[in-house]
């Protein structure tokens, strides 16, 4: 959206943003998907409402003329009227009551506009506007902030556009065109290109959660991009463009961009569009990753893992006996909790780091187990963890 720009200060400042503390030699503290964990891969106890039929993976290549004109028409400009003091941006900056702007995406002919939560959150009211058409007044149906991802309803009957083909993020690749189209600095239908930068990256959500497996793109996103689709070069949307890193001094794009991936938001918004609440599952610690160079500084037997700094009081990782660290260690600069347990693999399968341990998590439904093998006082043992959901906002 044009006010809030939700974007990173610097390659460190982006994992801050996320509750992911930077600590020397690589280790990264995290405070979300594990305290929780989150995103895109949310379950729910509902049905899931029908979605527009995706394609597969195999489509004609277009030009980014030939995708403007197919799909422009279907992409919102997104105007919300925020509550004088309302909390929107995953900052927590309250905002003065003015009007924001972002974009939107039709996914469907019953009306149904995908955005980004945090287009809409704390809004007073909405409109959106497709094309040359007059203003509609919008009704948000849910938001869901693990995932930044909002669904708005319209009448169906005033809308003069067609909807977007929702692709399938799962099937994108590294060097993929990236066309992105919305209203950046209100600029309306925008369009802008490039290609797919890189995948499986983690994003911060509003609520300080973390967003797996997002889509990092060079193709131009700025403020008001926001909530709009990132497509691919056969028209179909792969996923919403969200946030962008900026250089020092900048607050413009630098050909960083990140999309949450159209899985993720077909997931949440079929649990928005059937009523009911969107879930995630939830561990419950904050972790920070193992390294060589850190494992021998802490005397440790493994060099891969998850460092576990916080075990969240009466969360389902404290419920099960997970221990974190007691003692503070220096290390060039920072600080690093030792002697707590080491996860090193989750089912059997070892992990690396926190990006690990939060994408399986991610993966999981509220309820689910996990047996998490952990390095303790020099011993390996299974601790089989039931997973919780997530609570609204990360918890200190």
């Amino acid at each position: 959206m044009t006010r809030i720009r939700t974007f990173f200060k610097s390659s460190f400042g982006s994992a801050l943003l996320g509750g992911i503390v930077a600590v020397a030699v690589g280790a990264g503290a995290i405070a979300t998907g594990l305290i929780s964990v989150d995103n895109s891969s949310g379950s729910t106890t509902v049905a899931s409402a029908p979605l527009p039929q995706t394609e597969p993976a195999s489509g004609s290549q277009q030009t980014v003329g030939q995708v403007y004109q197919e799909d422009a028409q279907g992409v919102a400009y997104i105007e919300a009227q925020e509550k004088a003091g309302a909390t929107t941006s995953p900052f927590g900056e309250p905002s003065g009551g003015g009007t924001a702007t972002g974009s939107g995406i039709l996914m469907d002919t019953d009306g149904h506009i995908l955005t980004n939560a945090h287009v809409v959150d704390g809004s007073s009211s909405v409109t959106v506007k497709f094309g040359d058409g007059e203003a509609l007044p919008a009704k948000v149906l849910g938001v869901d902030d693990s995932t930044d991802v909002a669904v708005l309803s319209v009448d169906p009957s005033n809308v003069d556009a067609k909807p977007l083909t929702l692709g399938n993020s799962d099937d994108v690749k590294v060097g993929d065109g990236a066309i992105a189209i919305g209203n950046p600095y209100g600029l309306d239908r925008t369009v802008t290109s490039g290609i797919v930068s890189a995948l499986q990256r983690q994003i911060s959500a509003p609520n300080g959660f973390t967003i797996s497996d997002v889509i990092q793109t060079d193709a131009a996103i700025n403020p008001g991009n926001s909530g709009g689709p990132l497509i691919d070069a056969a028209g179909r949307v792969i996923g919403i463009n969200s946030q962008i890193a900026t250089g020092s001094g900048s607050s413009g794009s630098v050909g960083i961009g990140f999309a949450v991936p159209i899985d993720t938001a077909k997931n949440v918004a079929s649990q928005i569009i059937d009523g009911g609440s969107v879930q995630h599952a939830y561990l419950g610690i904050e972790g920070a990753d193992l390294n060589s160079e850190l494992a021998k500084v802490l005397n440790l037997d493994v060099d891969e893992g998850v460092l576990v700094q916080k075990v969240t009081a009466d969360g389902p990782a404290a419920d099960a006996g997970l221990e974190a660290g007691d003692a503070t260690v220096g290390i060039e600069g920072s600080q690093v909790k030792a002697g707590g347990d080491v996860i090193t693999a989750v089912d059997g399968n070892q992990i690396s780091g926190m990006d690990d341990l939060i994408s399986v998590v991610n993966a999981k439904q509220p309820g689910d187990e996990v047996t998490l093998t952990v390095l303790r006082d020099g011993q390996s043992k299974d601790i089989t963890v039931k997973l919780a959901d997530r609570p609204d906002s990360v918890q200190g």
